[in-house]
């Protein structure tokens, strides 16, 4: 499963493989997101 969020009304929705369609369950929007883990920042030393 894959984890999504609608842009609409800020819900996680979980879509399984199977899935034919793209669609938020709750509002119908669909335009989805994909979650992602926050960003790592690297750091380099100065010179």
């Amino acid at each position: 499963m894959m984890g999504y969020y609608c842009l609409r009304c800020k819900r996680v929705v979980e879509l399984k493989s199977d899935y034919q369609g793209i669609r938020c369950p709750y509002c119908g929007y669909r335009a989805l997101k994909k979650e992602r883990s926050p960003v790592m920042v690297k750091k380099i030393k100065a010179i």
